[in-house]
């Protein structure tokens, strides 16, 4: 057994597929079908089930080893980090990943000034409408609406986060005035669209306007902002959001407020990588400093001196 077996099983055990991975790791499928193949021999074991359907998925043998790989490979890339002087330079790459409109609308920008404060680190930021799976290392940090219940993760509550009522200046001046909730009913609203919804967090439209008539849904809360803009309905958004906007207005904000929480995460082993834990504190410093942004009570983002 040699680490580019490990290498190449951790690859195929988080793509599901020879060819992605053979990509990622820039050879040819043939040489990771092959170095699987050894991998497995030296085991005398199976680490895969294999059809056209659902790819490589691990048998029970191939999940228990993939626990072990995953420590070598966290142990080997700290290793490498120290040794080779990147930790000292506070070089080479991270990925972080979050929820979408948290990822557009403030992780983007601060992101930038991290890269202006750490030049040799390269960066990739991937907002999505979905959980990050750090078991497969779709990122070294994630930024969710939920903690991890378990696994070897190191945890934080970044911040908690409003979300307010909003309506485009042009749709309050061509549909009747809102002086309460129980004006609410007759007006329309953007939603998301309930059986895709990746989380029960996201479920408050319904308890805030029971019977809400809901004209346009999508899973999307970029696109729920984007149509509230259009002045066709009302949309529930988060303040860090729509509060930069000078085109949408708050309807009864000391009434309708939501409160959730954003948690940030990553593997145990991670704590040893200078780098990560740069990164780390950056985002929990920024996220203390712009908690005003976050809670409604600022409608800019600022940045650490």
């Amino acid at each position: 057994m040699d680490w580019d077996g490990i290498r190449y099983f951790l690859e195929v055990a988080r793509t599901q597929r020879v060819s992605a991975a053979a990509k990622r790791l820039g050879v040819r499928h043939t040489t990771v079908s092959r170095r699987i193949h050894f991998l497995e021999q030296s085991l005398g074991t199976v680490l895969f089930n294999k059809s056209k359907a659902s790819g490589y998925t691990l048998t029970e043998d191939g999940q228990r080893f993939f626990v072990h790989a995953e420590r070598v490979e966290s142990t080997l890339l700290s290793a490498q980090e120290e040794v080779s002087g990147q930790a000292a330079a506070l070089s080479g790459h991270l990925r972080v990943g979050a929820t979408e409109g948290f990822g557009s609308y403030v992780l983007a920008p601060l992101m930038v000034d991290f890269e202006r404060r750490f030049p040799n680190i390269t960066l990739d930021i991937m907002p999505v409408p979905r959980f990050i799976s750090l078991s497969k290392r779709e990122a070294d940090i994630a930024i969710s609406l939920e903690q991890p219940q378990r696994g070897p993760y190191l945890r934080t509550l970044l911040g908690e986060y409003t979300l307010l009522l909003y309506g485009s200046v042009e749709y309050l001046q061509r549909h009747p005035p809102i002086r309460s909730a129980a004006d609410l009913p007759q007006h329309r609203f953007i939603g998301y669209v309930e059986e895709l919804l990746f989380s029960d967090h996201l479920r408050y439209l319904e308890d805030i306007v029971p019977g809400a008539q809901v004209g346009l849904r999508s899973t999307s809360v970029i696109a729920q902002y984007h149509a509230a803009l259009q002045g066709n309905a009302l949309a529930i958004l988060p303040a860090f959001m729509a509060g930069q906007d000078k085109r949408l207005k708050t309807v009864l904000p000391d009434d309708i407020r939501v409160t959730r929480h954003f948690w940030m995460y990553c593997h145990e082993d991670l704590r040893q990588s200078r780098r990560v834990m740069a990164l780390w504190d950056f985002l929990k410093k920024s996220a203390e400093l712009n908690r005003p942004l976050l809670t409604g009570e600022s409608n800019r983002l600022q940045y650490l001196p």
